[in-house]
C-alpha cells in the first residue's frame, strides 16, 4: 500500500534570531516600503481635507471586522514524536490449498468450512480413474524408460573388453589404435591354467564307488610326478569299449603347480571305500580346467589396447581392448533428460492422486471446502483451503526517507477495527523496490502474533512507527506558528507572544494590512502581542517543538474565538 506519514511539512529555514536587546537592522529595502507609507498617509490627510472624511472612515475601518476574543495558551514542557504511518494487508503466514487435477466424483466429505484441523486428519476421498490411470501410464513410462537407460549403460559397458575370469591369454588376435571392430569380432581365448582336468570313462561296474568329490591320485608321466586331485563331476553317458563294455564319465580335477600344460598323458586312480583301487578303461590327456573365448560386444573404434598378448596372464576384470563410442554419450543424457521429466511426471500424478484421497497438509483452520458427498468435480477445482492464522504476516511499504528508522528485529504498531497488534519486522527485501514519483519504496515484511486468531486473512490494518522523539522541550499548538516574510523577503517562522510593554528586539516583518472585507489574520500591539522569530523542530497533527525563540509559560497567540465577514461598502 501506499505509505502514509504523520510528519507534518517543514517550513523553510527560518534566519537566525536577532542577538537579544538589538533590534535588526533596517536595510534600503525597509526604508523604501517606510517611505511608501508616508506617501499614503499624506493621501489620506489629502482626502479628509477634500471632504472625503466619511469614505476614509469606511476605508479605515472595513477590514477589521468582528474577530472575537484572542483564544491565547502558554508555550509548555513535553515530549514530542514525529512517526510514519500507512496501511497493509494482512495474510496467514502458513497456508495450503488443494486443487484437483483430474475430474472425479466425491464420496465422503469429513469436514466442513470453520473446522480446526491437525496436519495427516483425512478430508474427503474422490474416486477418479482418470488420475489412477494417470499414474500407472507414467509408472509405466518410467519403467520403460528405465530398461532403456539400462540398455544404453549396458551398452556402454560393452564398449570395454573385460578377461572373464583369471588366466591365461591364448590365441590373441592383432588390433590396432583407432581400428573399427564390430559386435562379435574374436578377441582371444582366455584359458584357466591354474587348474588341469582329465576327462576318464569308468565301468558301470563301479558305478556306485566313483562319487563327486572322491579323492584321486594323478600321474603325469611327462614330469615323473604325481598329483592330489578330485572327482569334479560325473557324468552318466554310455561309452562303449571295443571290448563291448559300457562306461561313464568322470572329471578329475587337480592343481597346475605352474610346470603343467593342455594335451600331456595323465592317468588317475581312485580308492574304494574298501580299500581297493579304481582304474579308468583308459588314460586321458590334460585339459585346461576352463576357456572361453573373448568377443567385441559393441561397435566402434578401438581407443585402447591392454595386455592383449599371447600366453598373457590376466585377472578377472581386468580391461584387454576398449573401444569408443560418438553416440553413447549423447544417447544417455537424451535419455536421462527423459527420464527426469517421467519422473517428475510420475511424482505430479502420485501428488495429484492424493489429493483424491486427501488429508491436511497443515495445522490450521479449514477456510474454504466446496464439497458435497455425490458432487461431480473436475480438473482445476480448488476445493480445501487451510490456513494457519496462529502466526500473520502483514506487507508493509516504506519509502527511503524513513526505511532507515526500522530494521528486522524492530517492532511497528498496528492496528485494526479498534485493536492493537504489534508487528516484528521479519525482513526488507531491498531488491524488490519500486521507484515512483521521486522516491524508492521498500516492501517490509511484518510477523504478528495471532494466537486467539481475531486477525483475520485479508485484513486491512493501519501501521505507525516512530522516526524521531523529543522530550522536556517546549511546545506549542501548531496554529501558533505563522510563516511570514521579513522586509527582505525572507521566510520566517513567528510567534506572537504577549507582553506587557514593546520587546526592543521586535522584528520588522512584511505583515500585509487587510484589504476591505477581509479579516485580520495576526493581532496588533495594541493588544499586547509581539512577533517572535522561532526555530522549529518536530511537529504533529497538535503541536510543534520550539528549539530557539521561547521560553516556558510565555503566553502565545493561537487563533481568534470567532471569525465572521466584515461589512464592505
Amino acid at each position: 500500500m501506499a505509505e502514509m506519514t504523520t510528519v507534518q511539512p517543514q517550513a523553510p529555514a527560518p534566519a537566525p534570531a536577532p542577538a537579544q536587546g538589538k533590534p535588526p537592522l533596517k536595510k534600503k529595502g525597509a526604508q523604501k516600503k517606510k517611505m511608501a507609507k508616508r506617501l499614503i498617509a499624506l493621501a489620506v490627510a489629502a482626502a479628509v481635507c477634500l471632504g472625503g472624511g466619511f469614505a476614509l472612515h469606511r476605508f479605515l475601518n472595513s477590514g477589521s471586522g468582528d474577530l472575537g476574543e484572542i483564544y491565547a495558551q502558554p508555550a509548555s514542557i513535553g515530549s514530542i514524536q514525529s512517526t510514519v504511518s500507512g496501511s497493509g494487508t494482512a495474510k496467514a503466514k502458513e497456508s495450503a490449498a488443494i486443487t484437483l487435477t483430474q475430474s472425479g466424483t466425491v464420496q465422503e466429505v469429513l469436514v466442513a468450512g470453520g473446522d480446526t484441523v491437525t496436519a495427516g486428519q483425512p478430508l474427503y476421498t474422490i474416486y477418479s480413474q482418470a488420475a489412477e490411470d494417470e499414474v500407472n501410464n507414467a509408472r509405466k513410462a518410467l519403467t520403460d524408460l528405465q530398461k532403456d537407460m539400462a540398455d544404453l549403460q549396458k551398452d556402454v559397458s560393452n564398449l570395454t573388453v573385460r578377461a572373464p575370469f583369471s588366466g591365461k591369454l591364448m590365441d590373441v588376435k592383432d588390433f590396432q589404435t583407432d581400428q573399427d571392430v564390430s559386435k562379435g569380432t574374436p578377441v582371444a581365448t582366455i584359458v584357466n591354467d591354474k587348474k588341469l582336468k582329465l576327462t576318464l570313462y569308468f565301468s558301470y561296474a563301479y558305478e556306485n564307488s566313483v562319487k563327486k568329490g572322491q579323492a584321486v591320485t594323478v600321474s603325469v608321466p611327462a614330469v615323473m610326478g604325481d598329483f592330489s586331485g578330485y572327482v569334479d563331476d560325473i557324468h552318466k553317458v554310455s561309452y562303449i569299449s571295443p571290448e563291448g563294455a559300457v562306461h561313464f564319465e568322470a572329471v578329475i580335477a587337480f592343481d597346475n603347480p605352474g610346470t603343467l600344460t593342455a594335451g600331456m598323458d595323465a592317468a588317475a586312480v581312485l580308492t574304494a571305500a574298501d580299500g581297493s583301487k579304481i582304474y579308468p578303461y583308459q588314460n586321458g590327456k590334460t585339459e585346461y580346467y576352463e576357456s572361453r573365448t573373448i568377443e567385441c560386444k559393441a561397435n566402434g573404434p578401438v581407443t585402447a589396447i591392454g595386455n592383449l598378448r599371447n600366453y598373457a596372464n590376466v585377472s578377472a576384470g581386468e580391461a584387454i581392448l576398449t573401444l569408443g563410442s560418438s553416440t553413447l554419450d549423447t544417447d544417455i543424457r537424451a535419455k536421462q533428460e527423459q527420464l527426469d521429466q517421467a519422473q517428475k511426471k510420475l511424482d505430479e500424478a502420485v501428488k495429484a492422486l492424493a489429493n483424491f484421497h486427501a488429508t491436511a497438509p497443515i495445522d490450521g483452520t479449514v477456510t474454504s471446502c466446496s464439497l458435497v458427498e455425490g458432487q461431480d468435480v473436475k480438473s482445476g477445482d480448488t476445493v480445501i483451503i487451510i490456513s494457519n492464522n496462529t502466526t500473520m504476516l502483514v506487507t508493509i511499504t516504506v519509502d527511503d526517507r524513513n526505511i532507515s528508522y526500522i530494521k528486522p528485529g524492530s517492532y511497528v504498531d498496528l492496528t485494526w477495527n479498534d485493536a492493537t497488534y504489534q508487528g516484528l519486522v521479519t525482513s526488507i527485501d531491498m531488491s524488490k523496490a519500486e521507484s515512483g514519483q521521486g522516491m524508492t519504496n521498500y516492501p517490509v515484511v511484518l510477523t504478528v502474533d495471532n494466537p486467539d486468531g481475531s486477525l483475520i486473512d485479508g485484513a486491512y490494518l493501519q501501521y505507525s512507527f516512530v522516526t524521531s522523539q523529543s522530550d522536556n522541550c517546549i511546545l506549542v499548538p501548531t496554529s501558533a506558528v505563522k510563516y511570514v516574510s521579513d522586509l527582505d523577503g525572507n521566510r520566517q517562522s513567528v510567534v506572537f507572544v504577549q507582553r506587557d510593554e514593546r520587546p526592543d528586539d521586535v522584528p520588522e516583518l512584511d505583515l500585509p494590512d487587510p484589504m476591505p472585507g477581509e479579516k485580520r489574520e495576526y493581532p496588533s500591539e495594541k493588544d499586547g502581542y509581539y512577533p517572535v522569530i522561532v526555530s522549529t523542530g518536530l511537529s504533529d497533527a497538535q503541536n510543534v517543538e520550539i528549539t530557539s525563540g521561547l521560553e516556558d509559560g510565555d503566553t502565545v497567540f493561537v487563533n481568534y474565538t470567532v471569525t465572521e465577514s466584515g461589512s464592505s461598502w
